[in-house]
């Protein structure tokens, strides 16, 4: 018994010292060894309770080794079900919410078929050539190598007293259909876009490239995650070099995982820290992603995104969208001017028509009705600079507010604070109407990313204009063409063919060309193969 003091008393102490220290059962010393645990990877944790990486003969074995690194009998879609075979004992394990049952039904009812004289040799062999009707088959005696496909949705059969473990693909994955992308929409086109699944992906660019160069290169990224990462790419378009470039970059990132998929993915491997314009170019398109690789460029997938990353990119490539190529070459150009004048509105338009306001010297006569007609409670940079937040609002609310409601947070944007803000005189009217112009010129950029971006450039040369004026517009604008410039994606520079200049390549930007105009692909990309329009056909020229 303890004392007050919590101390033993002395008689208590002399005769606990000759007694032995009461050894732990084998409950409590596997308890003590979980406890001790400090795996980072899966690897690692196989080591931890196996002793090395190796199929252990016993099947036992495994499911004790498999019962503590992957918490079989714990979590309820771990599933490991014990067979016999022709008197040999068998564990299929697998995961239940991604096993295809009718394709494991079939195999598991062809391995009833098998007779004791079937298993007097191999018995990794006999099942994996006579009695499992499946495709993708493979063995494997690494443990971890197992147990990874297994959490990818595969299948792995433990024969007891084989150190291999026979791997099936039986994985079907939750998935939705292909839908159109809700961002890179199109009047004329095709209407399906990426998914969250990796293999589907693949499909839909496969189906519009039937090029035997089409290569996809699959790595895993996270310890604990381990997404499945594809760079995608023609192998004798690309330059080989910058294939080599963000292969290297994906295979040295360590980290536990990348949950949020591909925009984590992009932090690791360019590394952009706090520039706000995107060095690479999401899209959701097949379509779009299939003639990005045609240029020679690099494509990643990711695992659970229903994005894919084009490197490298160009500022004026995100500015570009696929319905300028689905209409005739006039209304396409007509389209991309459109577009132009839409992005530089949404950065330059109000700044400008602040240091007009400021500075009505400036101004031309002409353009006297731009405004202001009327005077506000308000500073005009605090009236921009509490817009701007509104609209920021406004866009969050909208995206977090269910689509019957919808309508009616757009009323009370437009008649509730808009219209009674001007009455009352705390905002005057040509604020919210070139406010208006420029937000619609950041909606109709085609890269949500670049949107943004011009967004916090617009209110940092607001802010720059509003306190220095005319040297704040002016010194601001000429920053944003600095940084533009020194600005580098993957090797190549993010303002091309504006700078370094190449007009040749500038119009082809500005105005859109005929496809069989186009006759070589983008310098900048430094392909292998710069040539579109092939040698033409000998056989129709005989004819």
């Amino acid at each position: 018994m303890f004392g007050a003091s919590g101390k033993r008393s002395g008689a208590e102490a002399d005769s606990g010292k000759g007694k032995k220290k009461k050894p732990k059962d084998k409950k409590a010393r596997i308890q003590e060894k979980r406890d001790k645990e400090l795996s980072n990877s899966l690897e690692e944790s196989i080591r931890y309770w196996n002793g090395d990486d190796r199929v252990p003969e016993s099947l036992d074995r495994s499911r004790g080794v498999l019962t503590e690194v992957i918490g079989l009998d714990n979590s309820f879609d771990v599933v490991f079900r014990e067979m016999s075979f022709a008197g040999t004992r068998a564990g299929l394990l697998f995961m239940s919410g991604f096993a295809k049952d009718f394709v494991m039904d079939e195999i598991l009812k062809r391995l009833t078929y098998l007779t004791p004289s079937d298993m007097t040799t191999d018995a990794v062999a006999a099942f994996m050539i006579d009695y499992i009707p499946h495709i993708q088959v493979e063995k494997t005696d690494r443990f971890s190598e197992a147990v990874n496909k297994t959490m990818m949705g595969m299948s792995a059969l433990f024969v007891d007293g084989e150190r291999q473990v026979i791997v099936m693909d039986t994985r079907s994955y939750p998935a939705r259909s292909p839908d159109e992308p809700s961002i890179e929409r199109v009047v004329r086109g095709s209407r399906d876009g990426f998914t969250e699944t990796l293999l589907s992906n693949v499909a839909l660019v496969r189906r519009r490239l039937r090029d035997p160069g089409l290569t996809f290169k699959l790595h895993q990224v996270g310890r604990r995650t381990n997404t499945d990462v594809a760079i995608a790419y023609i192998d004798d378009i690309v330059d080989k070099s910058q294939v080599k470039a963000v292969s290297e970059k994906i295979a040295a990132i360590n980290i536990d995982g990348i949950p949020l998929a591909d925009k984590q993915l992009e932090e690791a491997i360019v590394g952009k820290n706090w520039n706000p314009y995107p060095m690479v170019r999401y899209s959701e398109r097949p379509d779009v992603v299939a003639s990005h690789l045609m240029e020679g460029r690099v494509v990643v997938f990711v695992d659970t995104s229903p994005s894919v990353m084009v490197i490298p990119t160009t500022f004026f490539d995100l500015c570009q969208h696929a319905e300028e190529n689905r209409q005739t070459p006039m209304v396409g150009s007509y389209l991309r001017w459109v577009r132009f004048i839409g992005i530089l509105c949404s950065i330059f338009l109000l700044p400008l028509w602040m240091l007009f306001v400021m500075h009505p010297e400036f101004k031309p006569a002409s353009l006297e009705f731009l405004g202001p007609q009327e005077t506000a409670k308000i500073p005009l940079l605090a009236q921009f600079l509490m817009i701007e937040l509104g609209v920021d609002l406004l866009r969050m609310a909208a995206v977090h507010t269910p689509t019957p409601l919808g309508s009616a947070m757009g009323l009370i944007a437009a008649i509730l604070i808009g219209d009674i803000a001007v009455k009352t005189g705390l905002f005057v009217n040509e604020v919210i109407l070139y406010m208006a112009l420029a937000t619609i010129g950041m909606f109709a950029t085609p890269s949500y990313e670049l949107g943004l971006a011009n967004r916090i450039v617009r209110l940092l040369l607001l802010m720059a204009t509003g306190f220095f004026h005319v040297p704040g517009f002016v010194i601001g604008s000429t920053l944003l063409i600095v940084l533009l410039t020194l600005n580098r994606s993957y090797n190549s520079s993010y303002l091309w063919p504006f700078i370094p200049f190449n007009a040749k390549a500038l119009g082809a930007i500005l105005v859109r060309r005929e496809v069989m105009a186009s006759k070589t692909r983008p310098s900048s990309n430094k392909t292998r193969d710069n040539t579109r329009i092939g040698p033409p056909n000998i056989q129709n020229n005989e004819s």
